[in-house]
């Protein structure tokens, strides 16, 4: 009863790529709002000598080098799968992410270093002119993040890491309008390095989150959404199924998550309901539409020979992991080479892949 069943990538990617679609506009007008304004703040901060300023402008610098990374990403995430790559290269876009990510930290940093050496000696600062290129600045990234949230930048986590450059930028700006704002009536040049440290460590905290989930799909870590325990248990509690084995769920890229498992059924009962109703759970109750199960029944014992050492010079058997087991009582009286024409035979009468 040995059946694999590759489900549901059509359905889910019509929407998928509808949402791309936006984003890539969203992040074309943004990354043009940017880079007109990029020029006046760069000029501005060091006319002014103002740290927060300079800091926005900095951010501003490294959104434009965002948004145009995270660009480029869908551009290249939108080349179709290849025989070497199957999957396409969607990764590229948590690439972009990532390298976003860290760069904002490492701008955070900086920041936070020059501040520390303006504690102890403030300079002098133009705060009138500090508070004018602020503000315009500020309406700048407004208008930049507005344009963002049009896209998916709740579930895109490259969109999200462009918008947290851009979010980030605007805290910059409204800092630094705060900070020119108390300079001009007390004098208080403090200020300056102060709001920057606090802007900095704002940053900092967004950007290590996304910097975190960008790792996580890396290394092809369980969305932080799913639970995998629920997941077992849903299926085990399907009619005829005795145990739920070998469950991978990860994610390729923002909002395509995938999932593999084996599905360990009862001998008498036909596989094809089990199945369809496993793919069902994983779409209603926890929204997964790619999956790949393989139903199985007693005959199937490939989890129990994975567990053996094959070593040249080792006839032991190892023990085998709980989340391996299938459940049953198997001997272990026979030898290796038998194992691996059972092994061999099983998959070559078992039922053929389908792929929909």
């Amino acid at each position: 009863m040995g059946f694999h069943h590759h489900h549901g990538e059509a359905h889910d990617h019509s929407h998928h790529h509808h949402g791309k679609g936006a984003s890539k506009r969203a992040l074309g007008i943004a990354l043009s709002i940017i880079a007109i304004f990029l020029v006046v703040e760069v000029i501005g901060g060091f006319i002014t000598n103002s740290l927060a300023l300079l800091s926005d402008a900095g951010h501003m610098l490294s959104d434009a080098m965002a948004l145009l990374l995270s660009l480029l990403a869908f551009i290249v995430a939108s080349r179709p799968p290849s025989a070497e790559r199957t999957y396409g290269l969607h990764r590229f876009e948590i690439l972009a992410a990532l390298i976003n990510g860290v760069t904002l930290v490492v701008i955070s940093l900086v920041i936070l270093w020059e501040a520390y050496q303006r504690l102890w000696n403030p300079p002098e600062v133009a705060s009138g002119t500090m508070v004018v290129i602020a503000t315009v600045g500020l309406f700048a990234n407004i208008t930049a993040a507005l344009v963002l949230m049009r896209g998916d930048y709740q579930n895109n986590v490259n969109v999200r890491s462009a918008f947290l450059h851009v979010l980030g930028d605007l805290l910059g700006s409204v800092g630094a309008i705060v900070g020119g704002l108390l300079m001009m009536s007390f004098g208080w040049y403090l200020a300056d390095p102060l709001i920057s440290i606090i802007v900095a460590v704002l940053i900092m905290f967004s950007a290590w989150r996304v910097t975190k989930e960008s790792v996580n799909i890396l290394m092809e870590a369980v969305p932080s959404r799913i639970d995998t325990r629920k997941i077992r248990e849903r299926l085990e509690q399907i009619e005829g199924v005795q145990e739920v084995h070998d469950l991978h769920v990860w994610t390729v890229t923002s909002g395509f998550d995938s999932l593999t498992c084996h599905v360990t059924a009862r001998d008498d009962l036909p596989s094809y309901p089990i199945l369809n109703e496993a793919i069902r759970i994983l779409h209603d109750d926890f929204g997964i539409t790619h999956t790949t199960i393989q139903v199985e029944n007693s005959s199937i014992r490939h989890a129990e020979l994975a567990c053996e050492n094959h070593g040249e010079n080792s006839q032991r058997v190892q023990p085998c992991d709980e989340s391996h087991r299938h459940g049953q009582s198997h001997s272990h009286s026979h030898s290796h080479q038998g194992d691996e024409r059972n092994h061999s035979r099983n998959h070559r009468h078992g039922k053929p892949r389908a792929t929909t």
